[in-house]
C-alpha cells in the first residue's frame, strides 16, 4: 500500500520552490536594469533606478583666499556678516553690509545711500575703497564688497567670505546680476 503524503509537505516545498524562483527572478530584474520596482499610491507600477555607488561632486569653485593685502577689518566685516546672515533673503542686503563694514571698524560712519548698487561709489568717494580688476566673483577676495546693478530696482551688495557670500542672507554661490564691480581697501 502506498503512503500518502500529506498536504503540508507539498505545500511547504512549492511554497520554498515559489520563493527561490521569484528571488531570482527580482535578482535578475535588478542586476540587468538596475532598476527597483513598486506599486505607486494610486496603485500603478512604477519603477525607479538604483543607485549603487556614491559620486560626489566635484569642487568647481574652491574655498576662498585672503589676501593679506585686505584691511584686516574687511577680513572681521565678511566673519560679521556671515554670523548676521540669515537662510533666505530679507531684502536688505544693503543694511547688513553697512552694518557689518560699521561693526568691523572697515568705516567710520554709517553710509548714506539708499540702494545697493549707489554702494561702490560711496565706498570709493567717502570710506577710501579702491575699485579691484576682477571681474569673477569667485576671485574676490575674503573681505571685499561686491556691488551689482539691475535695470529695475535697488541693486545688490554682498561681502566675500571664506566658504561664499554675504549680506542679509548667505549663500554658496554669488549674485546671478550684472557685477558693478568688486571694492576693497589695501
Amino acid at each position: 500500500m502506498r503512503k500518502k503524503t500529506p498536504p503540508l509537505s507539498y505545500f511547504v516545498v512549492s511554497a520554498a520552490g515559489s520563493l527561490l524562483f521569484a528571488a531570482a527572478g527580482h535578482a535578475q530584474t535588478v542586476e540587468s536594469g538596475k532598476r527597483f520596482t513598486f506599486k505607486s499610491a494610486d496603485g500603478k507600477t512604477d519603477s525607479a533606478e538604483i543607485v549603487t555607488t556614491y559620486q560626489p561632486k566635484k569642487i568647481t569653485r574652491p574655498v576662498a583666499k585672503a589676501d593679506p593685502a585686505i584691511s584686516s577689518k574687511l577680513m572681521r566685516a565678511a566673519t560679521i556678516a556671515e554670523e548676521r546672515a540669515h537662510a533666505h533673503s530679507r531684502e536688505q542686503c544693503w543694511h547688513y553690509v553697512k552694518e557689518a563694514l560699521l561693526a568691523s571698524g572697515a568705516v567710520s560712519s554709517y553710509p548714506k545711500t539708499v540702494n545697493a548698487k549707489d554702494a561702490a561709489s560711496e565706498l570709493v568717494k567717502n570710506y577710501g575703497f579702491k575699485k579691484l580688476a576682477v571681474r569673477d566673483p569667485y576671485k574676490a577676495p575674503v573681505g571685499s564688497v561686491l556691488v551689482y546693478n539691475n535695470k529695475r530696482g535697488a541693486g545688490h551688495v554682498e561681502i566675500r567670505t571664506r566658504h561664499g557670500f554675504a549680506s542679509d542672507f548667505r549663500s554658496k554661490i554669488p549674485s546671478p546680476r550684472p557685477l558693478i564691480g568688486v571694492y576693497s581697501k589695501m
